[in-house]
């Protein structure tokens, strides 16, 4: 087949690469651009140069980038983003990425004949593209985002919070439906997003491609590991990841340090909250924030932990991890969709008692440890290269367009 004529859209930006979404559209989209003609079409925010990006993917034929930053919280114009959504279909968190000269762009590219298939980046983007429209689109949902939000929902103690997300989450999910009973393909991040997308929007095409790691990147390096040190690492400014943390420190790492009194742990991740400083502060957790790179900490780290008790799709951090050979504890959250076997390539443990007594064992057993870092190595070297992963992407891209042919 010729090469296609690709409109890629992702509203919230691309570069820099600092959280697993970003990665993930990042390294597929370059790969693809190496054989298809492809169109970025991304928003930037301050302080973000959209010329970086540009040079980032020389391989793409355009990139364009629009200014916009979405509303914080506790924002006027999150207040106003609440208020509108209230009287809309669309959850908040989709409701304030409506980005309108994205939609004017995409929509004149589409009617115009331009391109023969659109992909929209993350739920969030779908508001700005014409899911159903004269171009064949794929939605491509690196989390099964409702998810995230039922989950937050059910560990949130703030009854009226807790009221909010409930309205939340399930308008999340008719979003999420819509928008894959609109789009022509929708492609998830793992089996298990793609099963439970197909149970609540039955009759939509959906297809899964696995999560991807750059192994040229993170490899063992054979630097020593500082004792007992563990590290987690995440966006911090990522509700999920704060969460996780701060629920680490007040339930899991008292009981390590109790059995491993020297144990530390360094917290490497943009943006943690001040309510994350004070409580890391207070039990001796060092806390980098934003970093340029994220080897060295894993290089120094005996055991990664991945203790997230809300999510959705797959976690890279893992796959990085283990593409450096490292031993990694994660709950059934921080793993979940990712294709491992429990005992072999990490150690799962959800309860704080249970986490906290894998981690003790893997902090006093170096062979084991070593033992699952080179089963990790391995099963990211032999399936999950971003190469690899991208010719499964390209050829559901092939499948749309040679079905739109056809019709």
């Amino acid at each position: 087949m010729r090469p296609l004529r690709i409109l890629w859209v992702k509203v919230g930006g691309l570069w820099p690469l600092h959280t697993g979404g970003r990665l993930r559209s990042f390294h597929i989209l370059s790969e693809l651009a190496r054989v298809h003609r492809v169109t970025l079409m991304t928003t930037h925010g301050p302080g973000e140069r959209p010329d970086d990006l540009a040079g980032r993917l020389p391989q793409c034929e355009r990139v364009t980038s629009f200014p916009y930053a979405a509303p914080k919280l506790g924002s006027a114009g999150f207040a106003r983003a609440v208020a509108g959504s209230w009287l809309s279909p669309l959850p908040v968190d989709l409701w304030k990425w409506r980005v309108p000269p994205v939609r004017e762009a995409a929509r004149r590219m589409l009617e115009e004949g331009e391109v023969d298939l659109c992909v929209a980046d993350f739920l969030y983007t779908t508001p700005n593209v014409p899911l159903a429209g004269p171009v064949p689109t794929i939605f491509f949902d690196h989390n099964v985002e409702h998810v995230i939000w039922k989950r937050l929902s059910q560990v949130e103690s703030t009854p009226w919070r807790r009221l909010l997300l409930e309205v939340e989450w399930r308008k999340m999910r008719r979003a999420e439906i819509r928008a894959c009973l609109q789009a022509r393909l929708t492609i998830a991040v793992s089996e298990l997003d793609r099963q439970l997308l197909a149970t609540y929007a039955p009759g939509a095409a959906i297809r899964s491609i696995p999560t991807g790691v750059d192994t040229a990147f993170f490899v063992p390096n054979g630097s020593h590991e500082a004792s007992a040190s563990l590290v987690f690492i995440g966006s911090m400014d990522w509700y999920p990841n704060e969460d996780a943390i701060l629920h680490f420190i007040h339930a899991v790492l008292p009981e390590i340090r109790r059995r491993v009194p020297q144990s530390s742990l360094t917290v490497v991740g943009r943006n943690p909250t001040a309510r994350l400083r004070a409580a890391a502060a207070s039990a001796g957790v060092r806390v980098t924030g934003t970093v340029d790179d994220v080897r060295p900490y894993m290089s120094e780290a005996a055991v990664v932990v991945v203790p997230l008790r809300v999510g959705g799709g797959t976690r890279l951090k893992i796959f990085e991890a283990l593409a450096m050979a490292k031993a990694v504890v994660a709950t059934g959250v921080g793993a979940e969709g990712l294709p491992l076997v429990p005992g072999t390539h990490y150690l799962r443990a959800d309860a704080p008692a249970d986490f906290a007594r894998a981690v003790v064992a893997l902090l006093e057993d170096p062979v084991q440890r070593k033992t699952l870092g080179a089963a990790g190595r391995r099963l990211v070297e032999e399936r999950f290269a971003w190469a690899s992963i991208t010719r499964k992407f390209a050829a559901r891209c092939d499948e749309v367009v040679s079905a739109e042919v056809r019709r």
